[in-house]
């Protein structure tokens, strides 16, 4: 039970140091007037990115900056995320200009076209916003706020509804059955941009804003260590130490495996609900999913159905982790964690291999004054020897300069004659002439 406390007190202060994180703001000297922002939408949008284009905007805003520049290239992410961006965006004070470097489908799309001014790099590519789950409810959703935004700064909404719904094609650019996706020459020729740049520098000099002095904004470090533990390899690596901790812990019960284990799920539960992927209602799955694990090892060793249980919820807990929207990934980086743990797992059971799990569930004897076990006499399996009196077939040896009884498979042995060790059962030694 006083494992259970102390692992417990590790999830809270895991958790805990997690949140703290995004209290802890990065060394950045604030914007000066007349400087151009530039705010990197880089990666998966998520809550992390809300919270830095928020406080950048504000800044912006404050010191009297001449631009804001949103430096894209992101293959989408959260809805939620992308529509407090689009927000932030629009209640700015200064002009905000997007320049897609490669990409901005899904939700990046929506960022961008919350900029009055775009400019796209050759070969770059807008669009591709249907979301996921793509039910009715979502996609009409998510197509008015595209048709809004598209409006708001003079571009055509039936563009933007494009990109989101099957059913509301812009043919020649696509068809029915497809979402729209715009390379850079169609989104200048459709209005969507207005200008190519190759570089962000000819971006500047489009927007008459070269010579100013530019300042990109940074991420706290409770931002960057959300980002950070969110991306599927990293939470495939979270987990795989956590599931080995566990499992380890399955084996020793010394607690300290299932410290590290708990720690590790901490860490991408908590990351994952700051950056905005889950809530707290997944902690809590998680959170009871190992506590029913715990209570299987130390409380009720044998029974089986706490440990079911508890791994059922850490499951779930898991899968939610990612949200709806990132099924396909949460199985891929669960798939990882549980093809790395199995490995790993089997290369510590040959460091640990006493299974102190299994010692309390199984029957094992006591030796007390009415039963003497036998002596463990497996260390002599393969000693070489001599036969101290003949053989027939019992008989007392010297093995290991220890003087013994041993037996033969029947076979005769003269007194003095060299033997080794066949092998040996129990308390029993068989052995054979050299």
């Amino acid at each position: 039970m006083r494992n259970i406390l102390r692992l417990w007190f590790a999830v809270m202060v895991a958790l805990g140091l997690a949140s703290a994180g995004f209290a802890v703001s990065a060394a950045a000297r604030a914007a000066e007037p007349g400087e151009v922002v530039v705010i990197p939408i880089h990666g998966t949008i998520d809550q992390g990115m809300a919270h830095l284009v928020q406080k950048a905007v504000a800044d912006a805003d404050t010191s009297g900056a001449k631009a804001i520049i949103l430096d894209v290239n992101t293959p989408g992410g959260l809805v939620d995320a992308a529509t407090q961006i689009r927000d932030s965006l629009f209640a700015a004070h200064v002009p905000v200009i997007a320049f897609v470097s490669e990409r901005a489908w899904s939700a990046g799309a929506l960022v961008t076209l919350a900029a009055p001014r775009i400019a796209i790099a050759p070969g770059a590519s807008i669009g591709a916003a249907e979301p996921i789950p793509a039910t009715e409810k979502t996609v009409s959703a998510l197509r008015a706020e595209f048709e809004a935004t598209a409006s708001r700064n003079g571009r055509d909404p039936k563009i933007a509804a494009a990109m989101v719904d099957k059913q509301s094609p812009y043919p020649p650019y696509d068809a029915k059955g497809q979402i729209l996706t715009l390379t850079a020459d169609e989104a200048v020729k459709l209005g969507v941009a207005n200008e190519t740049a190759a570089t962000f520098e000819q971006v500047l000099e489009a927007e008459h804003l070269a010579g100013r002095t530019v300042r990109t904004a940074h991420y706290t470090f409770g931002e960057q260590l959300a980002r950070f533990a969110t991306d599927p390899v990293v939470s495939g690596m979270l987990l795989t130490i956590g599931f080995l901790g566990l499992l380890i812990e399955m084996q020793t019960l010394h607690g300290i495996a299932g410290l590290i284990g708990i720690v590790s799920l901490g860490l991408f539960f908590g990351s994952h609900v700051l950056a905005g992927f889950s809530n707290e209602v997944v902690v809590v799955l998680a959170v009871l999913g190992v506590l029913a694990l715990l209570a299987e090892l130390h409380v009720f060793p044998g029974h089986g159905l706490f440990g079911i249980l508890g791994m059922l919820m850490l499951g779930a807990a898991v899968i939610l982790a990612f949200g709806i929207a990132f099924v396909g990934v949460a199985i891929q980086a669960l798939s990882m964690a549980i093809v790395a743990t199995a490995i790993l797992y089997v290369l510590a059971t040959r460091i640990f291999p006493q299974n102190a799990f299994f010692r309390r569930i199984v029957f094992s004897g006591a030796q007390g004054p009415e039963y003497i076990a036998s002596a463990d006499y497996r260390g002599y399996d393969g000693a070489h020897g001599v036969a101290l009196s003949d053989l027939r077939p019992s008989g007392v040896a010297e093995l290991n300069g220890h003087r013994l009884d041993v037996l033969t498979e029947g076979d005769y042995v003269p007194a003095g004659s060299p033997i080794h060790v066949q092998r040996v059962e129990g308390g029993r030694i068989f052995v054979a002439r050299e």
